[in-house]
């Protein structure tokens, strides 16, 4: 008798539908086909010792498992539930007249409990696309699986519920979410605000300008300083995330096996913060199995690099393309995934090896060159899509010792929002444009038109400072969306002036 179960496989952050059939025939063997990998393959014996622990058993007969489509690699312990429900049927110990309208995943642990597997959204994503009924999964994935509408979802503690359901008619629990009271919820919850930070108010502003335009900003600065304070702080002030980009951030987690036990819906922007001893694999994903990489797991919110010239150069550069495309692709001989890299770039640095160059009271200490050398560990290409140079100076005492509370994250949020309303407005024509940053060239010559007074002072600024050729499409994008945080129009002196002041790296005299 052959029966047909049904599963599914994560590819990309996407998932595809995948057909277990199950024949019990004469003879004796146990074959398992379709491309499976070792973890699937072992699954003979978890499955053997989770039947046996309730009254169950796999036959002594000749057993043909082919995982359909069979050209698509199969990977990991998730196929355990659907192989094992497939035997029994096939075999004849349980009645499941409606076990073609589930998708059943789950790994089974010795004793018949059902352990929680990666990628259950876009599993449930993909089941309701492809009209099935409902999906039966283990109970710990059953939340993230409920926020998918009009699917039912069935979270199981063991492989015997699963049997009852089927068997016995037994009704299992269903598990309902509710998306968008999920959502809302905790829309606006974050641990750090900008309000705990005491003076910095130069750093403040362009941390704000950079929220409001979506630009990648470094900060340059002494040990203590407070760049990593600041950075932790930025994504309380960017706009909050939108139904979809929180559905979309959620998949990408779910599929890398990051969501917490019972969570439905990441409501806020992430804020990843790899340590400078990071591969390049584990950056920008990918793998013998591709999995997504720091740079995925940041979609939709922050990539902090804290101490960047300490991270390899080889690294660093893989970042380039990213950066620019918004997107990995990761391509390996059999197959080529891609995984969305939409984030915004934050980085911190010491402006020396002693830390202490440029330091109002401290004298550097470095060797003559040093300096430069330290700075050169970063590569020209990278540094042309850092849009905002910020020193980082040590707060006063006075400042530090003030009781007074700083400007609340949330009503700097609402001068970003606005500002990112005007430009969602200027760019609702263009596809895949939706700030500042992420303007083109051409775009820049029309939206970024200066008058004359502007023209004659950046050419000074440029001339005078010594600034490079990088910086100038670099000044006129800031200038635009320090403008729209003004609500202005036009490009005005003030705007152009202060955008000109975030170009320190680029002055010819730096770290000499």
């Amino acid at each position: 008798m052959i029966v047909k179960t049904y599963g599914s496989c994560i590819y990309g952050v996407n998932a595809i539908t995948i057909t277990v059939e199950v024949n019990v025939d004469t003879g004796v063997n146990f074959y398992l086909v379709g491309l499976p990998d070792s973890a699937v393959k072992e699954s003979e014996q978890r499955i053997d010792s989770a039947l046996k622990y309730f009254g169950y058993k796999i036959p002594g007969k000749k057993i043909i498992i082919n995982m359909a489509p069979a050209d698509i690699r199969k990977e990991g312990s998730a196929y355990d539930l659907t192989i094992a429900l497939g035997i029994l049927s096939a075999s004849g110990q349980i009645k499941t007249p409606e076990i073609e309208k589930y998708i059943i995943m789950g790994e089974l642990s010795l004793d018949g409990y059902v352990k929680p597997i990666k990628g259950v959204l876009p599993i449930a994503i993909e089941a309701r696309k492809q009209g099935f009924k409902g999906i039966i999964i283990p109970k710990d994935n059953a939340r993230e699986a409920a926020i998918v509408d009009d699917l039912i979802v069935y979270g199981v503690e063991t492989i015997k519920d699963v049997i009852d359901f089927f068997n016995e008619g037994k009704s299992l629990e269903q598990t309902i979410v509710n998306t968008r009271e999920e959502f809302y919820h905790s829309l606006n919850e974050y641990d750090f605000d900008f309000e705990d930070v005491k003076g910095q108010e130069n750093t403040k502003r362009a941390l704000e300008i950079a929220a409001a335009g979506g630009h990648n900003a470094i900060l340059i600065g002494p040990p203590g300083s407070g760049k990593t304070m600041l950075a932790k702080r930025i994504p309380s002030i960017l706009p909050p995330l939108t139904l979809h980009e929180a559905l979309e951030t959620t998949k990408i987690h779910s599929v890398a096996g990051k969501l917490g036990k019972n969570t439905s819906l990441i409501s806020v922007r992430p804020f990843r913060a790899p340590h400078h001893t990071i591969s390049d694999v584990a950056l920008v994903g990918g793998g013998s199995n591709p999995q997504p990489g720091e740079i995925s797991l940041a979609h939709n919110g922050v990539l902090f690099l804290d101490e960047l010239p300490e991270f390899k150069r080889s690294v660093l550069e893989v970042m380039r393309q990213p950066l620019e495309e918004r997107y990995v692709n990761i391509s390996r001989s059999k197959m080529s995934v891609e995984y969305p890299a939409s984030f915004m770039f934050i980085a911190a640095m010491n402006p020396c090896p002693c830390g202490y160059y440029n330091h109002p009271e401290t004298e550097c200490t470095c060797q003559p060159g040093a300096v430069q050398r330290y700075l050169n560990k970063i590569s020209g290409p990278l540094m042309d899509r850092i849009d905002l140079h910020v020193e980082v100076i040590p707060v006063p005492f006075k400042d530090l010792s003030d009781k007074r509370k700083g400007e609340k994250s949330e009503t700097i949020r609402k001068r970003v929002i606005a500002a990112r309303e005007i430009q969602h407005q200027r760019f609702k024509n263009y596809k895949n444009i939706h700030c500042n940053a992420q303007m083109t060239t051409k775009m820049v010559n029309e939206y970024c038109v200066l008058n004359q007074e502007c023209i004659d002072r950046l050419k000074m600024a440029m001339e005078k400072l010594g600034l490079s050729a990088r910086a100038y499409d670099r000044i006129l994008k800031v200038s635009r969306t320090i403008a729209d945080l003004d609500n202005s129009e036009n490009i005005e002196i003030q705007h152009l002036s202060e955008a000109i002041n975030f170009r320190s790296l680029d002055r010819e005299n730096w770290g000499k």
